[in-house]
């Protein structure tokens, strides 16, 4: 099971969660966001994936952030069509295709992207793109018939273990978590104890 911790623009901060050895680091690119990246972020473990979090954006701008920051990952977290998510992926970075999902989420749009991303992304449906910290129900992902592996994600926290456990004996191709919002204090700051806590309670779980 892969970690990936996003919504990351401290420096410390990061380097705080760089110390729990996530599989992913993610850096959101979307001016509007509270959690944007303003300044160079830190180099990381090459073990850890940098990751670029785009909201439809244009194709020159992230390269220049996949130059500038040294991205091994990009999240194209919008409307992105498949021909748009190839050109990203013809970059030679590992490209996540993110959707959105509520109970009318239809599943068959997938197939169109089977074959331009590297992994699949299921978040809740919001006005905002992300970090709301709400979850969608994930029951809704039986319906889900591709053999692709994906990032679960959408409000998860200390207190979705239990439904997490749940779902991963789901036969689900689950690649890994993706957490955000519910691990932050008052500033979107990570916090690292409860982020710690989280990772060891699933890895016991799944390893036990």
């Amino acid at each position: 099971m892969k970690f990936k911790i996003c919504g990351l623009f401290n420096n410390e901060n990061i380097s705080q969660v760089a110390e729990l050895n996530p599989d992913y680091i993610g850096h959101i690119f979307w001016e509007k966001s509270v959690r944007y990246v303003k300044s160079l972020t830190p180099s990381l473990n090459k073990e850890i994936k940098k990751t670029g979090v785009f909201f439809n954006s244009d194709t020159e701008n992230i390269i220049n952030k996949i130059n500038e920051h040294n991205l091994a990952c990009v999240q194209l977290h919008g409307d992105e069509s498949p021909k748009f998510c190839r050109k990203i992926l013809d970059t030679g970075t590992q490209v996540i295709k993110s959707f959105r999902v509520d109970d009318n989420f239809d599943f068959s749009i997938l197939r169109n992207y089977e074959n331009y991303c590297d992994l699949f992304l299921f978040d809740s449906k919001s006005e905002l793109p992300g970090g709301t910290g709400k979850s969608f129900n994930w029951k809704n992902l039986k319906k889900y018939d591709l053999k692709k592996d994906f990032f679960i994600s959408g409000g998860i926290g200390l207190h979705s273990i239990e439904s997490l456990i749940e779902l991963f004996q789901m036969d689900l191709p689950i690649y890994g978590i993706d957490v955000n919002s519910r691990f932050e204090d008052d500033n979107y700051l990570k916090k690292i104890d409860e982020l710690k806590t989280f990772i060891e309670i699933i890895k016991n779980e799944i390893y036990s």
